[in-house]
């Protein structure tokens, strides 16, 4: 817990004496006040000028050609059915939202930044679909309508050969891509980063049928993972009429030129290159451990310790081999999670509906990420209002904010939603900092964890926005406890905070994390009722506000609507 006098005292002096030398990481108790002093007084004054006299915010500069070409994009995406607002060139929550939506159906990450390939396929689609003809009405006449046009751009960009695999990655086959992201999953390392890399993914016909065929080179990813000493697992996809067959190998060096294959299956083709490893081909890919593969090992060299040491020592009796406790557990990354969730999405055809939800962990995932991007977004917004402090200098103070909401975090899978907000009033009231201070620095460093992939951070501000009266934020908390990222998983948990967000929603609390927040909070409702195996809804529990928080809701609320407002172009 904070001590509250020395606390106080910095506090004071951040506001009285304004804008300051920053003040690093590292401060120990004394942190917690120099952030809510400096970054929450920043904003807080921010806003009572705001209040006393309306101006408008500085934005960043954006040059002439960059706006024009996001008007373009914007313009495309609202085509496509992703709205992305009125096309102003100025990317904010909504056009950012609507980005997210378009890289998951390509099966790309959904940063909810474009990429320039990204942006090329779009417009290049959206031209292309201005201008008709016959090719374009039929790809337009397709199950996915006219957004098969970016199905076709992405793979035509790629170099294919024009089939169009849904959710791949640069119109890889089905198989290879499901491959790219265990890879990436057990890797640490986002899937199209995977790809940019140079000989992970190497192309020949090693089967001689015509055909485009894949190697899959995991010594690249910088993961001993799948390695056992200089030999790292091999994938090979070899074509067949019915798509593409797996062989996995243990092999250092890998080239085409060290394969030989026939139809489907393959082998090594240089001596001494590797030994292959045995592996029914065409396998899916485990959901988080790669396949059990070793490579022969080195015969032991004989001890010298002389016959004499040999002969007194019985033999040791056999022991059972224990291989798990050594196996560390892969944790998953937010930016992984979301990887995966948006391959899915393409694999689908698209976002899970109200009408038609036949995944409710992907609806959540889905809705997970795209809240992940618009928090993201109003985070960077009021940080922008924050002078004197560099990215870094905000990234390390922000995780101390994480580290100092440690225990906070640590008893959210074991505590009663209502009981976990009293504990983050009672951290927060025994802090000595402002309640408006102390929640504008959690929605700045909200938006740092989550881009940063620091869950600690990102889990800590949103129980702290939740605590002092904010309770949109409550959908985070409830992602989180879903998935099972940044802390425990449990459905029945995440039902409540899915339900007190609910309840804000209909209060009209901002932010909102989409267009339609009407109809998304109905698809969180009965995704997160299925997850929880509930057939009826749950009665609502009260909303447990304390009185302070209560009348921060009246002293903060322009803050929460003009920060939206900042990313809601």
């Amino acid at each position: 817990m904070l001590k509250k006098s020395v606390v106080g005292g910095v506090v004071s002096l951040g506001v009285i004496f304004g804008p300051v030398q920053p003040v690093l990481a590292g401060g120990g108790d004394v942190v917690g006040g120099i952030i809510g002093g400096i970054i929450g007084g920043a904003i807080v004054n921010e806003a009572s000028k705001n209040r006393a006299k309306p101006r408008t915010v500085a934005r960043p500069s954006t040059s002439s050609y960059q706006r024009e070409q996001n008007r373009e994009a914007q313009t495309a995406l609202n085509y496509f059915g992703y709205p992305a607002g009125t096309p102003d060139g100025v990317m904010g929550a909504k056009s950012r939202a609507a980005v997210s939506q378009y890289q998951m159906l390509l099966g790309y990450p959904a940063t909810g930044q474009l990429t320039e390939a990204e942006r090329m396929i779009l417009v290049t689609a959206y031209q292309r679909a201005m201008i008709g003809g016959p090719q374009v009405q039929q790809v337009m006449a397709g199950p996915q309508g006219p957004r098969g046009m970016l199905l076709k751009q992405r793979d035509e960009m790629a170099g294919g050969t024009g089939a169009t695999y849904a959710g791949s990655y640069g119109g890889l086959p089905p198989e290879v891509s499901q491959a790219v992201d265990e890879i990436a999953r057990n890797s640490n390392v986002e899937p199209m980063q995977l790809i940019q890399r140079a000989g992970f993914i190497q192309l020949a016909d090693l089967n001689m049928d015509g055909r485009t065929d894949y190697l899959v080179d995991t010594s690249v990813t910088g993961s001993g993972f799948w390695c056992n000493g200089p030999a790292c697992t091999v994938r090979v996809f070899a074509s067949t009429p019915q798509g593409y067959q797996r062989n996995d190998f243990q092999i250092a060096g890998a080239t085409p030129a060290s394969f030989s294959c026939q139809h489907g299956l393959c082998q090594i083709a240089a001596p001494g290159a590797g030994a292959p490893v045995t592996a029914a081909p065409a396998v899916p890919p485990a959901p988080s451990l790669p396949p059990a593969t070793m490579a022969t090992a080195p015969q032991p060299a004989m001890p010298g310790f002389g016959a004499q040491l040999a002969a007194a020592t019985p033999p040791a009796a056999p022991s059972m081999p224990s291989f798990g406790a050594a196996i560390a557990p892969v944790e998953v990354t937010l930016s992984a999670h979301c990887a995966d969730v948006s391959a899915r999405t393409g694999q689908a055809g698209g976002l899970q509906t109200v009408a038609a939800m036949s995944d409710p962990a992907q609806a959540l995932g889905e809705q997970f990420c795209l809240a992940r991007d618009a928090a993201v977004a109003e985070g960077e917004g009021i940080l922008a209002q924050v002078q004197g402090f560099t990215p870094a200098q905000i990234s390390q103070q922000c995780g101390d904010f994480g580290a100092l909401l440690a225990d906070q975090v640590a008893l959210l899978p074991g505590t009663a939603r209502d009981d976990m907000i009293a504990s983050v009033q009672g951290f927060v009231a025994g802090s000595g900092m402002d309640e408006a201070q102390i929640a504008g620095t959690a929605k700045v460093c909200l938006g740092v964890g989550l881009r940063d992939d620091q869950m600690p951070v990102a889990l800590g501000s949103a129980l702290v926005l939740a605590g002092t009266g904010n309770m949109v934020y409550a959908e985070l908390v409830a992602h989180h406890l879903s998935a099972g990222i940044g802390t425990e998983k449990s459905a029945d948990l995440a039902l409540e905070w899915y339900d007190l967000a609910a309840n804000a929603h209909e209060a009209g609390q901002m932010p909102e994390f989409s267009g339609d927040e009407a109809g998304r909070m109905q698809l969180i409702h009965q995704a997160a009722m299925a997850m929880a195996g509930r057939a009826e809804a749950p009665v609502a529990k009260p909303v447990p506000v304390a009185a302070t928080a209560s009348a921060l809701m009246n002293g903060i609320s322009g803050i929460g609507k003009a920060a939206t407002s900042l990313g809601s172009q």
